[in-house]
């Protein structure tokens, strides 16, 4: 993973990726990334992600030891334990436990990547850099880069202390016992650490920690020394792949939840792109083969815990399927018992969990609410993606009077709560959570002045046309603005459609001024990078923006 140098400087134009990185992008069909990441990956850290990591209970941090060999480690701590004093840099009052793989590696000057996870509301972002000091009290770290990372395959839990301090024990080792073998084939969590550092004139590269996620049983386990993982559709950027293909040394970490223990691996790993053995995977683009060189478990050593699942599920029955879209269908659901379902406020998404007949076991995704908060049920709006496995499922194999079960809303995307002028800008799909703003704001008493921008290619892939149209007619304090991308000709400007292009900031301060309004925006990473980065250059301080990838 790059590691820029800290720098508040936005036009640094510098590729936020390396050789390896876009050797992946090109072997996969992603190399556009390249042209909105530079929004999206920052030398800086955004004062929303400032502010995530100082609310915190822990962080998972990446780290090499004195051998060079990649490890990750859980670093805990009470309120306040991280500290950001400043765009650039944290302050984190803890360092690992006696016995960790990386105790004593956290020396100043030690290349580092860190990830904030919040496992109840499925946030995380990631933060790489270099130790700029460290002591007995904890270490100071420098920003290299800072990035967003989106909530899918996190699976939702909630924290509590455990009383008194962790009296655990550390034992390393070069194999896989029985019980170390059982935890890792009933996880449905671990994280991974990599790193590159470049050699010659460009040495500009550092650690890098990732989170993974699947049903239990996802990673396999090979023999005593091997596990293999299913790697899936991400954020595009390839870090993790693209750090292997440069450097193959890479560490695991898993957590015992229930127990606060640790379980690091560290080994090399292989990547297998095209197998049969890939193809026999629901939805995996690609394999990764870890060859354990050592082993280090840690019992008991955390105070934090966490609960097995956050909420409770419940049983939903399909009620009515329609049709919003070439490409986009609604679900809407109802509890299977009939009683009444948990409220959920606008912004927020429901996941879901399917059973995949053949042997293939459950699958979970999450979908945001597109419906009202005071409808009674929950709706979500599904764009069917060739290749998506959950998708096809729900768009050509699920009917009415089917039952699928499903966690409580949740998630931090919501409206501003505030009377000033709210801008809701979307592109795609991600009309889907602005949707439920939108219901939202109409059964408002206020009259706040809501302007609702929508980007989508042409009018057979606009979805909720009519819905939007008849919430605005219901206020007069709501306006419309629609724009074609690619409008066919049967599009007609000024009925079907307002603009043909992209939404550009500048068109958006136009409507409702920088100075007084705050910005929702949702859709693709890099609509959402190229509009933020926009939006500030046009003068809307970023605690005015709101943003939700998916």
């Amino acid at each position: 993973m790059p590691d820029r140098k800290s720098s508040t400087d936005r036009e640094d134009f510098r590729s936020p990726f390396h050789d390896g990185e876009r050797q992946v992008q090109e072997r996969l069909g992603d190399r556009e990334v390249e042209l909105w990441a530079r929004g999206a990956i920052r030398s800086f850290m955004p004062d929303q992600h400032r502010i995530f990591f100082e609310e915190q209970p822990f962080l998972i941090a990446a780290a090499r030891d004195a051998e060079g060999r990649p490890w990750a480690t859980l670093l805990e701590g009470g309120p306040g334990f991280v500290r950001s004093p400043d765009a650039v840099s944290l302050e984190i009052a803890a360092r690992p436990v006696r016995g960790d793989a990386l105790e004593g590696a956290l020396a100043a000057g030690a290349d580092i990547g860190l990830i904030g996870i919040e496992l109840g509301t499925r946030r995380r972002n990631r933060v790489n850099g270099t130790l700029t000091a460290s002591g007995d009290d904890g270490i100071q770290f420098a920003v290299g880069q800072s990035f967003g990372n989106c909530p899918q395959y996190i699976r939702a839990r909630k924290y509590w202390w455990s009383p008194g301090k962790p009296s655990g024990k550390a034992e390393r080792g070069t194999s896989l016992s029985g019980s170390q073998m059982a935890w890792i084939r009933s996880a449905d969590t671990f994280f991974i650490a990599t790193g590159y550092r470049g050699e010659g004139e460009d040495t500009a590269f550092g650690m890098d920690i990732s989170h993974r996620g699947g049903e239990r049983g996802f990673v396999e386990v090979l023999d005593e020394r091997t596990i293999r993982f299913p790697d899936y559709a991400g954020n595009r950027f390839y870090n993790t792949l693209g750090n292997i293909l440069c450097d193959p040394r890479t560490g695991f970490l898993f957590l015992d939840f229930a127990t606060g223990s640790l379980l690091q691996l560290t080994g090399r790993a292989s990547i297998d792109f095209s197998s049969d053995a890939v193809a026999r995977v629901p939805g995996a683009r690609q394999l990764v083969t870890l060859q354990i060189d050592e082993i280090v478990e840690l019992t008991s050593v955390l105070r934090l815990r966490w609960q097995e699942e956050a909420g409770s599920a419940r049983s939903l029955r399909l009620v009515e399927k329609v049709k919003e879209s070439a490409d986009v269908t609604s679900f809407h659901f109802e509890a299977r018992d009939g009683g009444p379902l948990k409220p959920f406020s606008a912004g927020q998404h429901l996941p879901i969990e399917l059973n995949l007949s053949g042997g293939l076991g459950k699958v979970q995704r999450s979908y945001s609410l597109s419906g009202s908060p005071k409808e009674g049920r929950y709706r979500i709006s599904v764009k069917r993606d060739p290749q998506g496995l959950v998708s096809r499922i729900l768009h050509d194999v699920l009917e009415v009077g089917a039952t699928i079960d499903a966690g409580l809303p949740a998630g931090t995307f919501g409206l501003p709560e505030t009377h000033e002028p709210l801008v809701l800008v979307s592109a795609g799909i991600g009309v889907t959570p602005l949707l439920s703003m939108l219901h939202a704001v109409v059964a408002e008493e206020g009259h706040r002045p809501l302007w609702f921008v929508h980007s989508a290619r042409d009018g057979e892939h606009h979805p909720f046309r009519k819905e939007v149209r008849a919430l605005a007619a219901a206020k007069l304090n709501i306006r419309l603005l629609t724009h074609y991308s690619r409008p066919l000709e049967t599009d007609i400007r000024g009925q079907d459609f307002d603009c043909e292009g992209r939404i550009t900031a500048e068109s958006l301060v136009a409507l409702a001024g920088a100075a007084n309004a705050r910005y929702c925006l949702c859709g693709p990473a890099g609509f959402l990078a190229e509009l933020k980065a926009g939006l500030e250059r046009e003068g809307v301080p970023e605690s005015r923006i709101l943003e939700e990838s998916f």
